[in-house]
């Protein structure tokens, strides 16, 4: 069932990819990976939530979800992988040297967000 509190995450990841796109365009490499990862998280957040789970640190909401949907089979073991990736890419967009993010590294993590967004929410709608 999507609740109010999924839907939300869902819209959340919906802008949070427009953004990235945006950003993208607009040259600003680092933050659009960043960003990406952002689409991503707030995705996971809506899974585990849906499965009665919440957690506040990013390392637990990937870990958690690694336990819950990759191992399980339950979505592509690929997007664990993913998500792990990005998260590393959002470090350093954000508190690293951005210029060791290549924009083939922002569109990378752009088409993650987007296909883990198609996967999460055909998950979702089988509820």
């Amino acid at each position: 069932m999507i609740t109010p509190e999924i839907q939300e995450l869902l819209a959340y990841a919906d802008e949070s990819h427009e953004a990235a796109k945006s950003l993208i365009d607009g040259r600003f490499i680092g933050f659009s990976a960043a960003q990406s990862y952002y689409t991503m998280f707030y995705l996971v957040q809506a899974l585990l939530l849906s499965k009665g789970l919440k957690y506040s640190s990013h390392s637990a909401v990937i870990a958690a979800y690694g336990k819950e949907f990759s191992k399980t089979g339950l979505l592509d073991p690929k997007f664990h992988r993913h998500i792990i990736v990005a998260e590393e890419r959002r470090e350093e967009g954000h508190y690293g040297a951005s210029k060791n993010i290549s924009e083939e590294d922002a569109r990378e993590s752009f088409q993650w967000a987007g296909e883990f967004m198609d996967a999460v929410k055909a998950y979702l709608s089988q509820d």
